[in-house]
């Protein structure tokens, strides 16, 4: 095993069916009985406006919201705390916000587990009893062995903001180290702890991000950047992403540089060690397209030598086996293949193709147990095979229903592995699979406070503006009437190579079970049907995304399963970027959107932390005319009109956000806020010692979440069911 791969914990629900014809009565008592709630008057305060122009290719483009970027700033702390008075005073009078937020917690309030991760004597797992803010790493020797606490991050903060994650194990499995990362920064700070006793080493490793701890010897190799300046730690430019190598029981500053590139400092770069020990990898990334791979025979110091390079592609190596290299990659293959290459020719003639492209998009491949699993996407659904290092004796592990897994990852001697399932209706479940029966039983399942068997999702097709076929997950109550009246959240990304496959969401449960409808569109920019699909999402073809988007409303409204007036669009991080553009292209669209830590200046983002690695994505106002027409043609922040009627609009972020930086937010708010008429609200929610969302702590995530419920339900003028 090359890489392990951690995945949501999963769970299986049996149904109870006398809900149908109950569920149908409550929709439309609840029809019957809906009156218009009032309207929330909000008075909103003029935001300081300063004369700043940029001139890009000749066109003088207006910033006065420029100096919200300056984060740390008295006045922009100022302009926080007020919008912050503003939405939560509006919030505060919406008259079952307290009702939601109690059932919100008794929703998410069931024990949750994750699947084991083996490590020598010791199995690893994540529990958390129910709200806990973070959820507690136990471990016990072999599977039936004393369950203890490993580490509990709730005892690392008195408000749960610290999260906690297990990175690499040693060779000898004696050594583990784990990440820290406070209030939901993407800032690592890596420590150590011995297995056996539970003993933590004084190491420790600062300004690590967007790192694993691959293990040599007795230390391990990691990435980071240079400490930033201070007061500037969540906004700076990160630049020069660099390997090192850290020898345990030694200080940082006796780190070893085992890789950086001074000439080209904006590229990341990360190694991994093969699991037999012999090969260093080293994976560098043009942003977040093109992956170029190196490699080297461990215990030496020469240069990497070229496996597969040129940025035009995404490869990983999954294992080495016998002087073979495993690689998963697209080159040559839309959908991908995995091939195997000779350490000593790895000139492409000489590849060996052990799984093939097909017709679906092979979105993983993982080893365990001397075998490879190779996962695909089917319509945006997982398949799962087993099959022999050459390729042969592929066979197929059954899944209980539609739905997303993962996992299956270990080392070739681990007999049991593990994989977690879920799907919209469908609680996230943890199966136990044995390599050699090839036969899976369930290993957790938790007690929900709900009855799944009560929805229902369908996958249905549909055309976007081009005439392209998008596929949709819609889910509801079972015995919905479809009488355009239902309160709907259609959610959607678009980007990035990111597949949105079905998923469990306790927190949905709040929207169907009050005659909701939640749909999820398979939008172009992401990789449920390949890297062709993704790229008809990217650069100058981004809107073909928006274009998606509009097009699954659209087909919600003409299919009857909601109007306008009933209609939520959310979206988050570069979805926010697709909810901001779509209410700005087509404000009448819904009657309410959610863009959420959105990247929302498309002329400026590249400016901040990690920005720059997105211009493989999306382009660079910087590099050509034509590019900056393109972006400064859709940019959110670039395209609000003055005097119109925008959606009841919840911006969301956060301070800490250092991945995309909270002034996209504050400055698009500030302009929505200047120039929509009508009685609908535009209010910022800014979440304190909090960031882009990984790491937040439930109690932070139940009251967003009873926030956007309560915004919605009463800006689409919905009642709860039981009112």
């Amino acid at each position: 095993m090359y890489k392990l791969i951690s995945y949501s914990v999963i769970v299986v629900i049996l149904l109870a069916c006398n809900s149908v014809e109950n569920s149908k009565n409550e929709v439309n008592n609840n029809k019957s009985k809906e009156t218009k709630l009032a309207v929330i008057p909000v008075k909103y305060f003029e935001t300081q406006k300063d004369s700043v122009t940029e001139n890009y290719f000749g066109t003088e483009v207006n910033d006065p919201y420029r100096w919200l970027e300056n984060d740390t700033s008295s006045a922009t702390k100022q302009w926080v705390k007020k919008q912050n008075e503003i939405t939560f005073g509006y919030l505060n009078q919406i008259p079952f916000r307290d009702k939601i937020k109690t059932r919100v917690e008794e929703i998410l309030n069931y024990p949750k587990q994750s699947a084991p991760r083996k490590v020598g004597e010791y199995y690893f797992y994540t529990k958390n009893d129910g709200l806990q803010d973070q959820s507690v790493y136990y471990y016990k020797k072999g599977e039936d062995g004393e369950e203890q606490v490993f580490i509990d991050p709730n005892k690392e903060s008195e408000t749960g903001i610290v999260a906690i994650s297990l990175l690499g194990a040693s060779p000898d499995d004696k050594y583990i180290a784990y990440s820290r990362q406070e209030a939901g920064s993407d800032w690592q700070e890596i420590r150590v702890r011995e297995i056996a006793t539970n003993k933590e080493f004084k190491d420790k490793v600062k300004w690590a991000k967007f790192t694993g701890a691959s293990w040599d010897k007795d230390g391990f190799f990691y990435s980071g950047y240079e400490a930033p300046k201070e007061g500037s730690e969540y906004s700076a430019k990160n630049v020069s992403h660099s390997v090192y190598y850290h020898e345990l029981g030694t200080t940082q500053e006796a780190d070893k540089l085992i890789y950086e590139d001074e000439n080209n400092p904006k590229l990341y770069h990360f190694v991994g060690v093969t699991e037999d020990e012999k090969y260093l990898i080293l994976h560098v990334q043009n942003g977040t397209e093109g992956v170029d791979l190196y490699f080297r025979e461990m215990g030496t110091d020469g240069n990497f030598k070229p496996l597969i390079t040129g940025f035009k592609n995404k490869s990983d190596v999954i294992d080495h086996v016998d002087g073979k290299l495993y690689v998963l990659t697209d080159k040559n293959a839309s959908n991908n293949q995995l091939v195997a290459i000779n350490v000593n020719n790895v000139d492409e003639a000489a590849w060996e193709t052990i799984i093939p492209e097909s017709e679906h998009y092979l979105s993983a491949v993982s080893t365990g147990g001397g075998k490879l699993f190779a996962q695909y996407l089917e319509k945006a659904a997982s398949k799962l095979f087993q099959l022999d290092y050459d390729g042969s004796n592929k066979k197929e592990i059954e899944l209980p229903t539609i739905g997303s897994a993962g996992g299956l990852s270990g080392k070739k001697d681990d007999k049991d592995l593990f994989y977690s399932f879920s799907s919209y209706t469908y609680p996230s479940t943890i199966f136990k699979y044995n390599v050699e029966t090839g036969k899976s039983e369930q290993y957790f399942q938790p007690d929900v406070k709900f009855d799944p068997s009560a929805y229902e999702t369908n996958q249905v097709t549909y055309k976007s503006k081009d005439g392209t076929n998008v596929t949709m997950f819609i889910t509801h109550k079972k015995g919905l009437e479809l009488n355009g009246n239902n309160p709907t959240l259609l959610y959607g990304y678009g980007g990035f190579n990111i597949s949105i496959t079905p998923w469990f969401s306790p927190s949905n449960m709040i929207l169907l079970e009050n005659g909701g409808v939640y749909a999820v569109a398979n939008l172009r920019g992401g990789a449920e049907y390949g890297e062709e699909w993704h790229k008809d999402g990217m650069l100058m073809n981004k809107q073909n995304v928006f274009d998606d988007f509009i097009a699954a409303a659209q087909y919600l409204i003409d299919n009857k399963y909601t109007c306008k007036e009933k209609l939520a669009i959310e979206g988050r991080s570069n979805g926010g970027l697709l909810v901001g553009a779509v209410i700005t292209q087509k404000p009448d669209l819904c009657q309410v959107a959610f863009p959420c830590v959105g990247v929302l200046d498309m002329l400026r983002y590249h400016l901040f932390t990690v920005g720059w690695g997105w211009v493989p994505e999306y382009g660079s106002s910087e590099q050509s005319k034509e590019m900056f027409e393109y972006l400064y043609g859709y940019s959110p922040l670039h395209n609000v009109k003055p005097e119109t009627t925008y959606p009841a609009t919840m911006v969301t972020t956060a301070d800490h956000d250092d991945r995309v930086v909270p002034a996209h937010s504050f400055k698009f708010a500030a302009t929505l806020q200047e120039n929509h008429i009508g009685d609908n609200p535009v209010l910022i929610r800014i979440d304190v010692d909090a960031g882009h969302g990984a790491g937040k702590p439930l109690s932070k995530q139940i009251d967003e979440i009873a926030d956007k419920w309560s915004f919605m339900f009463y800006n689409t003028n919905t009642s709860l069911v039981n009112e």
